[in-house]
């Protein structure tokens, strides 16, 4: 099933998207008392998944919306901690990355690179990414498909972290490239606000074959600029939860951006960096698609 964090009235909503994907099926007037999507990641039984993918494949339900008469919000605006991510988690990636630091590099990533970024609110479909013009000028894109961990995961081995796994969106891992390079790490040049749209829903892990196998592109003004597949990862999901919950747990809801592949706006030469008006859509196979304009 799909599920979605929407803006009514000025208040937030958790619903359920219809098959359709054009309406919404609130999950509140429904009997499910989820004020949040962590509330529900942490607290939904296996019971209430089933009943609310009924309700969603069936189209029924009491207070039906329309997705466009709301205002869809990132599907988890205010994460509890900061999402774990993965730098150069693509060979090719990995190979732009290098040209354009002008590093050397032998071919093989042994060991992923893992960072963290900061969000104080993710960002949904349609809203502004600030350009921070006024302390950067290499604003970069990155098109990432992001897990969500649906139980606390503490040692786990590899055979068994997808049962961990509570569903997938779309991240977009908005970078100042400057900033990143500047200071020899990256959670300041990851991490400034409006740095990480997201969504635009959760597709439950049930609905997507282990591992996933799923288009993923980008797009700035119309023009084509990622396109690969999520199989591609270098080091893949099961490796990521398998040895990060060696040494720290794993919370229900905690959000993993694993990595973009080639095409990024760095990669290029000359470099197509981000600019005011630019027009930004990443896009993953059967989880949607966002789109965010610099301002």
């Amino acid at each position: 099933m799909k599920l979605v964090t929407y803006l009514k009235d000025g208040t937030e909503f958790v619903g359920a998207v219809t098959k359709c994907r054009q309406k919404i099926i609130p999950l509140k007037e429904n009997g499910f008392n989820y004020s949040t999507m962590i509330e529900l990641i942490e607290k939904i039984t296996d019971e209430e998944k089933e009943k609310i993918k009924k309700l969603a494949d069936s189209g029924e339900g009491e207070g039906r919306l329309f997705m466009k008469d709301v205002k869809i919000l990132a599907p988890i605006p205010e994460p509890k901690q900061d999402i774990i991510c993965l730098g150069i988690n693509y060979m090719e990636h990995a190979v732009e990355s290098v040209r354009y630091k002008k590093e050397a590099f032998d071919g093989t990533r042994e060991f992923p690179v893992y960072f963290s970024k900061r969000v104080n609110r993710a960002s949904g479909d349609g809203d502004a990414i600030p350009s921070h013009s006024d302390i950067i000028e290499t604003l970069d894109y990155e098109a990432e498909l992001a897990v969500i961990i649906g139980k606390d995961a503490k040692n786990v081995s590899k055979e068994k972290a997808f049962e961990y796994v509570f569903g997938y969106t779309v991240i977009n891992d908005v970078t100042a490239r400057e900033l990143q390079t500047r200071h020899k790490q990256w959670y300041f040049g990851k991490g400034l606000d409006g740095f990480t749209p997201m969504g635009p829903v959760i597709v439950t892990a049930d609905e997507i074959a282990a591992p996933p196998v799923l288009t993923i592109k980008s797009y700035v003004n119309g023009e084509l600029r990622q396109n690969s597949k999520t199989d591609l990862l270098i080091h893949d999901i099961a490796y990521i939860i398998n040895e990060l919950s060696q040494g720290m747990t794993l919370k229900a809801g905690t959000i993993i951006a694993t990595g973009t592949p080639a095409g990024v706006g760095m990669g290029f030469v000359p470099p197509k960096f981000l600019v005011h008006g630019d027009t930004v859509t990443c896009e993953i196979e059967g989880i949607g698609k966002i789109t965010n304009t610099v301002e």
